[in-house]
Formats: structure tokens, C-alpha cells, sequence
């Protein structure tokens, strides 16, 4: 059974990173949503309302792509996050440039602690290459339309949040 990773924050989920996550469980059997507990970024959603959005939204791709779709929350590395799963490589989404630098310093980092876990890099779809859930953020709290950007339960839960 390939078993993938998809790790990231989520705060809050983007139709980015469900492209990301269709995409994804089509390389795998088993795909993990791994919901990082990062504290320094000062999520807007509290860690359990992050996991309810995506088992919400992942519910519906997990019967589409016949790919079993899991959340975990986690706070440990990613590479122990990965071996904790079960998982063989770790899928990442790139948007631009800049997240690739990123991304290829954590692949170099990731390969000296376990050298046994690939990492699948998916381009973002063109409609998908500018959001960013910080700017999705940012474009909410000053009552901008993020419809474009998030699920309609998604956009419900950040009007809720935010009272805009």
C-alpha cells in the first residue's frame, strides 16, 4: 500500500490545497492530511476546527478518487510525522519560485534524517498559483470576497470567525 503525506498548516483550507489533495490521492492508496499544531504562526481556527474543515471537505474527494483520505494532526517533525503514517513520500504544492527554494532546502533536510522518504512536488494549478491561506486571511478580516479562494463552507466558517 503507498501511503502519501500531505502536511501543512490548512488555517484556513484553500481550494489550493483541495487541487493539491485530488490530485495527490491519485498517486496513492492511502493519502494523510497531516494538520501541523504550529503555534508560531498564530492560527485563525483553532487546531480541531482546521481537522473538522478538511474531514469535511476531504469526505466527498475520498469517494471521488476512491483514495483513502485521513487527517492527523501533528506536532512532531515531518519526517517523523511521515514515519508515524506509514508514509513513503511527502507531497507538497508549489506555487512559485520562492516556494520552491523553500521546499527544496526541506527536501535536503528531510532526506539527512530519513533518507527512505521521497518528496513529490505538485505544481498548482494556474487558477490556483496566487492564494495563499495568509492572504486569504488578510483579504477577510478587511471584508473583501474570498469566494474565489476557499469552499462555500470554508468562506461560511471565516465570515462566522471574523464577523464580516
Amino acid at each position: 500500500m503507498r501511503v502519501g503525506l500531505y502536511p501543512g498548516t490548512f488555517d484556513p483550507l484553500t481550494l489550493g490545497h483541495t487541487d493539491i489533495i485530488r490530485r495527490g490521492a491519485s498517486l496513492v492508496d492511502r493519502l494523510v492530511i497531516g494538520v501541523a499544531i504550529n503555534r508560531d504562526k498564530g492560527p485563525l481556527f483553532r487546531l480541531e476546527e482546521r481537522v473538522a474543515m478538511i474531514e469535511a471537505e476531504c469526505c466527498e474527494l475520498s469517494e471521488q478518487t476512491g483514495t483513502e483520505i485521513v487527517v492527523h494532526p501533528f506536532e512532531n517533525l515531518l519526517i517523523d510525522c511521515a514515519n508515524d503514517v506509514g508514509a513513503q513520500i511527502i507531497i507538497r504544492g508549489l506555487r512559485a519560485v520562492a516556494d520552491f527554494e523553500y521546499e527544496y532546502q526541506m527536501v535536503g533536510m528531510n532526506r539527512a534524517l530519513d533518507d527512505s522518504v521521497e518528496t513529490v512536488f505538485l505544481m498548482a494549478e494556474a487558477r490556483h498559483q496566487a492564494i495563499a491561506s495568509k492572504l486569504v486571511k488578510e483579504i477577510a478580516r478587511l471584508g473583501g470576497d474570498v469566494s474565489k479562494f476557499v469552499s462555500p463552507a470554508v468562506n461560511t466558517a471565516l465570515k462566522q470567525r471574523l464577523k464580516t
